[in-house]
């Protein structure tokens, strides 16, 4: 079988095929696809225009918001515009620098993102379980510190991926089954020994959401301990809302993408377009829905949006 080296031959093109099965259908798809898009873009840059505005919300609660605005802008920024130029332009070509680079940013986005929910639970760990001492332990240093953390842990995790992809041959065939260069898609169009790369891809998965999802869980216990000492019912309503947002959030975060790692590796019966439509939807819907979720759970923030809104 023939094959040709993917980091000798820089002028090879690689082909995204978008939604396998559904190119009729592109063009509907776009529809919702720039929809969620912009909505994002909206939701997004609107959280941290009012953040950035108002002194009032220069809090570490906050700060992590702006922090989590910016990677799903990121994530949805790496993966959107290639799409839709599919769907519209018929735009399937890229490049294998440019497949890895898209590769590179869509992963270090989605460490980070993984890295804030864990912050973000721990913020509601120490405002439940240590209200007295919040703001001498979260101050606004050690939020940025622990966000600088989480950017170093996602460039040194996401950095070795594309580095060895770049030695595995490819088969005749360059296309994709996928409307952006997923891990495991190019992986799977190789004829080459693909078990380093497997294995690696299986590290990162462990090393954040298996370690974030732990993480997330131990916290969540302690709160869980500490609001049962509470012997008021109105105060367990209540400290319990001040984590609906995180929760609900967390749960739209990392249930995608856990069904994607496991369909990619273990569902070979699931049609391969309900697994790339899924795919894309982990990367569209949750950076909707977010900012809407924490504008109505935080009247702090929801008073501050409405503010600038009716000056409009």
């Amino acid at each position: 079988m023939s094959a040709f080296n993917f980091t000798s031959s820089g002028l090879i093109t690689l082909i995204l095929n978008g939604i396998p099965g559904l190119e009729a259908a592109h063009i509907w798809i776009s529809i919702p696809f720039s929809m969620f898009y912009i909505i994002s873009l909206l939701g997004n840059f609107t959280v941290l225009f009012v953040v950035a505005k108002e002194e009032t919300l220069h809090k570490p609660m906050y700060l992590l918001l702006c922090m989590l605005a910016l990677t799903e802008i990121g994530m949805c920024t790496c993966v959107v515009p290639k799409a839709l130029s599919i769907f519209w332009l018929g735009f399937k070509g890229i490049t294998v620098d440019g497949c890895l680079t898209q590769m590179f940013f869509l992963y270090l986005f989605d460490a980070m993102h993984s890295a804030v929910l864990v912050t973000m639970g721990f913020d509601r760990y120490v405002a439940i379980c240590n209200p007295l001492r919040y703001a001498t332990i979260l101050t606004n240093a050690r939020i940025a510190k622990l966000g600088l953390v989480g950017l170093i842990r996602a460039v040194l995790l996401v950095l070795p991926l594309p580095l060895i992809l770049q030695r595995l041959p490819f088969c005749a065939t360059h296309v994709i089954l996928h409307t952006y260069c997923e891990h495991m898609a190019l992986v799977k169009i190789s004829c080459g020994d693909t078990r380093v790369n497997r294995t690696y891809g299986l590290v990162i998965i462990l090393m954040t959401i298996g370690l974030d999802l732990t993480l997330i869980g131990l916290t969540y216990w302690q709160i869980i301990r500490a609001v049962l000492r509470i012997s008021s019912k109105k105060a367990h309503q209540k400290a319990l809302n001040t984590c609906t947002a995180h929760i609900s959030v967390m749960l739209m975060s990392y249930s995608p993408i856990l069904f994607s790692t496991l369909t990619h590796r273990f569902g070979q019966g699931i049609p391969a377009h309900v697994h790339i439509l899924l795919a894309n939807l982990y990367l569209l819907v949750p950076p909707m829905l977010n900012p809407i979720i924490y504008g109505v759970k935080t009247k702090e923030l929801r008073n501050k949006v409405g503010k600038y809104i009716c000056r409009m």
